[in-house]
């Protein structure tokens, strides 16, 4: 059931995508601010308790009603469920399209539309780029997206389902992401209306954020250096591990930026802090990397394309090894 859920999901987030400002994530975002509001009171003891209720009641009512679906209805509904809980927790079409519409401006050489498009997407200055930094960041935005709304969300489905949670590991990562963001105020509602959130809450956020996330970024980095170049990419990523080990999203960077033998990374504005994105800048110059050029976007599709059939062929021999075993 693990896999047909993924598929019927992905299908039909490719036919039907939500929008990026859609009902679901407006639902969560006013819920983790309904939690802050009420419950926050800056003391650091609290904060642990704060994140457990806003991300555990909904993962304890996504599990009831599985369990309930399963029990009394049988496992069809139960398997719907599953998938109507990872067509609004993947995000593959969120962002597919501003990574599309940057790629055809490149190739048809229209820098400013690319730097446009670019801005519109992350909200970023983009004025004084270049095209080659333009490809960078869309490489790695793009990259990152397809890690927190694709792969990482596949890969706590597929772990909670297996211990028989149903969709409770994607509605717990998708909610830990952003708790990571909303009390940060990265998002909002409507401006100015974020409420108050204390510093121990924000640093509590971002902490279990990392600890999420840290199992799954290396099964995507792992995932990505099997469909690349698989020992630029182990060299790249031991390479930042050992000065960065806790950096989530720099182990998914460096892994691509090893499968491709492309150098990323190279402005501040990118997804990395500035001390992080010098040293990756540092790691890479380990390893002879080829300057990132528009025509690289291509193969970045590929390279996300080969990660998600590789995950498909991995849980089919998966599934048959249980039918027969």
């Amino acid at each position: 059931m693990t896999l047909l859920s993924l598929l019927f999901a992905l299908l039909i987030e490719q036919v039907r995508p939500l929008k990026q400002d859609n009902w679901v994530l407006r639902t969560q975002t006013r819920w983790a601010q309904f939690i802050s509001k009420q419950l926050d009171a800056g003391h650091e003891k609290h904060t642990g308790l704060i994140w457990g209720l806003c991300v555990g009641l909904p993962t304890a009512a996504a599990l009831a009603l599985y369990w309930l679906l399963w029990t009394f209805l049988g496992w069809i509904l139960a398997g719907l469920w599953c998938v109507l809980v990872l067509y609004a927790t993947l995000g593959f079409r969120q962002f597919s399209h501003h990574f599309t519409d940057i790629k055809d401006a490149l190739e048809a050489g229209d820098e400013v539309l690319a730097r446009e498009k670019l801005a519109q997407w992350k909200r970023i200055d983009t004025s004084q780029l270049n095209k080659q930094e333009i490809t960078s960041l869309a490489i790695e935005y793009s990259v990152l997206a397809a890690h927190q709304h694709v792969f990482g969300v596949l890969f706590w489905f597929a772990i909670g389902a297996a211990f028989g949670l149903g969709p409770c590991g994607a509605v717990i990562y998708r909610l830990s992401h952003l708790l990571s963001r909303v009390w940060h105020h990265d998002i909002s509602i409507n401006e100015g209306d974020q409420g108050f959130v204390s510093e121990g809450l924000s640093r509590t956020a971002s902490l279990a954020w990392s600890k999420v996330d840290w199992l799954s970024a290396r099964v995507t980095a792992l995932s990505f250096a099997v469909v690349g170049n698989f020992e630029d990419a182990i060299e790249c990523w031991r390479n930042h591990s050992a000065l960065t080990p806790e950096d989530n999203d720099g182990v998914v960077l460096c892994a691509t930026s090893g499968a491709l033998n492309i150098r990323l990374g190279i402005v501040p504005s990118s997804p990395m802090a500035k001390e992080e994105a010098a040293i990756r800048e540092a790691e890479q110059e380990m390893t002879v990397f080829r300057q990132v050029q528009p025509q690289h976007l291509r193969s970045v599709i590929g390279l996300v394309w080969r990660a998600v059939v590789m995950w498909f062929v991995l849980l089919t021999l998966l599934s048959l090894s249980r039918l027969l075993g």
